[in-house]
């Protein structure tokens, strides 16, 4: 195959190690190939794109391997133009896997034109990526307290999720801080309920009866206090976020259009995207991207039904998905109808078991020729072998 890029170089990743394969133009004409490692601390990595460098690499290649990757790609970008590859694209083959190899399997890949980059926003916008991902995964720690709370509440027998919608409303945490404190009448912590909740005081004197003690006191307490600390962090970020997110202004409020869409989807969705919609061919390729697109499996001419190809997971978690159109009513079908047997002639529908038997005698026949049992007639589930009728 044609040599595309002369000077490359495939990069291996590990937690502790990197190898690095460089393949340049011999003197003869041949490609030759140098391998070295290095340690991914942030010297080691300096001094490997000094290397790098000096061996006149103009385009380098990684696989997307864990977060190993990302010290060693934000290292070299500064220096030359920099891939990150998926990892199922540069399948090597199976049985001769190394570190060596893979690294010079890369550099292969990449010299001859056979693998195409992932999408590695800026720097500014791999800021904005921390900061939604990480107030994502507090609102996810916020549920997770939310449900713990509600189940050490029916260990005690505590049944306030039974009338309140929101376990972690004001009026249920009032309830359960009274809790904490240690009061146990029913009526008093009933009557901490506020606005619409005040409806159902009877109900919740009953709810609030039960065996509550000292050691659900101590994780109750410790599970509000985590939960009014991760609401704390969520707004310091929404703060933040809505400071950061000003120069993309315009691009939130055509996004907040859509119905469905509110603003921390759309900050999830600069932050994911870039907000530059030129990287992405069409709306189907964002689609496929984002992984809401669906996958197709086509063999020998048939095509069969496939889920949906892996993407982006921080934006489909956040996405508005539209509801599934009913399914189409199906065609009457035609059924034969089912025979009409007339009254009492002692028969049953075919491959129905019976034991009853009527005669009567065939047309054209004498009363004296042995009639034929209804059960033993031709294609009969009883029927019996053909035999010659007796003599008369």
């Amino acid at each position: 195959m044609d040599v595309l890029v002369e000077r490359v170089a495939g990069l291996d990743i590990g937690k502790k190690i990197v190898v690095v394969c460089v393949r340049t133009p011999g003197p003869t004409g041949k490609r030759v190939s140098e391998t070295r490692t290095f340690p991914t601390m942030t010297r080691s990595l300096r001094v490997m794109a000094d290397w790098l460098v000096g061996c006149g690499v103009t385009l380098a290649a990684m696989e997307s391997t864990s977060t190993y990757w990302k010290p060693v790609f934000y290292c070299l970008e500064e220096q030359m133009t920099t891939w990150l590859l998926n990892a199922a694209h540069i399948k090597a083959v199976p049985g001769r896997k190394t570190d060596v190899r893979d690294a010079e399997w890369i550099a292969q890949l990449l010299e001859h034109g056979l693998v195409a980059p992932s999408f590695v926003p800026e720097a500014p916008i791999r800021r904005l990526r921390n900061l939604t991902r990480y107030r994502m995964q507090l609102q996810g720690d916020r549920t997770r307290d939310a449900d713990r709370l509600e189940k050490l509440l029916e260990d005690a027998s505590i049944k306030i999720s039974a009338v309140a919608s929101n376990i972690a409303g004001v009026s249920a945490r009032a309830m359960m801080a009274a809790l904490v404190a240690g009061e146990r009448d029913p009526a008093v912590m009933a009557d901490l309920a506020r606005s619409k909740l005040r409806r159902k005081i009877p109900d919740l004197t009953e709810a609030l009866t039960g065996h509550f003690d000292d050691h659900h006191a101590l994780i109750v307490g410790q599970l509000l206090a985590r939960i009014a600390a991760t609401e704390q962090a969520i707004a310091d970020l929404d703060a933040h976020l809505d400071q950061a997110m000003s120069p993309w202004a315009h691009e939130i409020d055509l996004l907040c259009t859509i119905p469905g869409v509110g603003k921390l989807v759309a900050w999830t969705f600069i932050a994911e995207t870039g907000g530059d919609m030129s990287r992405f061919a069409g709306p189907g390729n964002l689609a496929s991207w984002a992984g809401v697109a669906p996958g197709m499996h086509e063999s020998a001419g048939r095509r069969h039904p496939v889920g949906a190809r892996p993407g982006n997971r921080f934006l489909t978690r956040c996405s508005s998905r539209p509801p599934s159109p009913p399914p189409a009513p199906r065609a009457p079908t035609s059924r034969p109808s089912s025979p009409t047997w007339p009254p009492g002639a002692g028969a049953t529908a075919p491959g129905s078991p019976s034991r009853t038997r009527s005669w009567s005698p065939p047309t054209g026949c004498s009363s004296a020729t042995s009639p034929t049992p209804t059960s033993a007639r031709p294609g009969s589930p009883t029927a019996a072998p053909n035999r010659p009728a007796p003599d008369a």
